[in-house]
């Protein structure tokens, strides 16, 4: 299981964190959620995003990338440290860092890093059920994950859609949704989630709004704020989306 990384980019060099933060994006199932220029910021986001992962530069005027290392370790964030001193690198492994990246990297270096730091994410991440238990009628069905197309909430429920058949789960998408492994399944819309693999093709609207048409006939669009989400997830660049 590659599972989905949400990451925030700290450092105080602002085309470092600009590289950074593209070449993460670049890679699948790697979500940057925030980038901050100094540690007041960092705290900030690692308190309001709790990140699986906080990339920390090490010497950073005020609150530098050790000390905010402290932070992430309440929030039980790991932490990658990108720097262009190595003096500071046993002092990283005992605090627990995942890995220590020295300026100038490689790509293929940071996907050392990140096929490491999904290694230790994994280690902590409950496995995700093969089946769920959805209503059908008077019934409750045993449903294995990968027949579900779509999950589209309505009032109190939510209505699974497994090919042509659409059973009900009473209970919220986010409840579902935490179920479900975010590598096979993605939120396009506050009360609409899609199985990847069931996605047929994707159209651009003039709004600016995807539409997805899934392989059942389904045809469903996307939230404007779920857009870079869903794009990595169908593994769109961001040029072929525009």
């Amino acid at each position: 299981m590659n599972g989905h990384i949400r990451a925030i980019v700290v450092d105080d060099e602002p085309m470092a964190l600009a590289r950074l933060s593209r070449l993460l994006r670049e890679e699948d199932g790697v979500e940057v959620v925030a980038e901050c220029a100094e540690g007041v910021s960092a705290v900030a986001a690692l308190r309001a995003h709790c990140p699986d992962v906080a990339f920390l530069d090490i010497r950073m005027p005020g609150i530098d990338g050790l000390q905010l290392s402290a932070n992430a370790a309440t929030g039980d964030t790991c932490v990658v440290y990108v720097t262009a001193h190595s003096e500071h690198a046993v002092h990283a492994f005992e605090t627990g860092a995942v890995d220590y990246l020295l300026k100038p990297f490689t790509v293929r270096r940071l996907q050392a890093t990140l096929a490491r730091l999904r290694e230790r994410l994994n280690a902590r991440r409950p496995a995700f059920p093969e089946r769920l238990s959805l209503q059908a009628g008077a019934r409750l069905r045993s449903v294995p994950v990968q027949t579900i197309d779509s999950l589209i909430a309505s009032a109190n429920y939510v209505e699974v859609h497994c090919g042509h058949e659409r059973l009900v789960a009473r209970e919220t998408l986010t409840a579902i949704e935490a179920r479900l492994d975010p590598s096979q399944f993605v939120r396009i819309h506050r009360s609409r989630m899609v199985r990847i693999g069931a996605v047929r093709d994707m159209e651009i609207l003039p709004s600016g709004q995807y539409l997805l048409r899934l392989h059942n006939g389904q045809k469903l669009s996307g939230g404007r704020s779920y857009r870079d989400r869903l794009r990595k997830a169908l593994g769109i660049s961001a040029s072929e989306a525009s």
